[in-house]
């Protein structure tokens, strides 16, 4: 029978680092040392990508029973065979240099035009474990409107075209069921919901 393997990384050893490819995002090649649950250690080799870790938020009005979503164009999903690209998200953006309730904050203002002050930690998870560092942080929010600033859309400069969907919290379990969603981060954050709103 195969022990537990204890938490943390002595069973791993990394041997050589080199960059691939530097650009938006990072491309790393890893050789490692990898020792086995049954003590046989192996060299294996993985390319990762970094392009940093990223927030995310559901934003909720409880006194209209509402969530905010949005809708934006993705050039991998339409390659991977969607009509047209076009996506429904929850707000969300990469940390860059903020720390990550800042990032999402800011984030909400830019794509939504609500201004937010305070977030609520919902958890954190990896997005693609297998090939990429980032981790993404969740959030939730309340929203009412009277934080509305101005009409949102995103960032010109980032080349956002973003559109401000709402839905009531009874809609929620069509998104989900109906597959209207496609984005793991969304789904995530809609079963939340579903937990905790509806």
């Amino acid at each position: 029978m195969l022990k537990e393997r204890p938490e943390s990384s002595s069973n791993i050893k990394i041997l050589k680092k080199t960059s691939l490819y530097k650009g938006w995002s990072t491309l790393n090649e890893y050789i490692i040392d990898y020792t086995r649950r049954d003590g046989r250690t192996e060299q294996q080799t993985r390319e990762i990508f970094d392009s940093g870790d990223g927030a995310a938020v559901l934003l909720y009005n409880p006194s209209v029973r509402k969530i905010l979503l949005i809708r934006q164009f993705r050039l991998p999903v339409l390659l991977n065979g969607h009509a047209d690209g076009f996506i429904i998200e929850c707000c969300a953006g990469m940390l860059d240099e903020l720390n990550p309730e800042q990032a999402i904050i800011k984030e909400i203002e830019e794509e939504t035009g609500y201004q937010v002050t305070e977030v609520t930690k919902i958890y954190e998870a990896f997005a693609t474990p297998g090939a990429h560092k980032e981790k993404i942080h969740f959030y939730s929010a309340e929203y009412n409107y009277g934080m509305k600033i101005h009409n949102g859309g995103g960032d010109i400069s980032e080349q956002e075209d973003i559109e401000i969907l709402e839905y009531r919290y009874d809609q929620i379990p069509d998104l989900l069921i109906s597959g209207k969603i496609i984005d793991a981060k969304t789904i995530v954050l809609l079963q939340w919901a579903m937990m905790r709103l509806v």
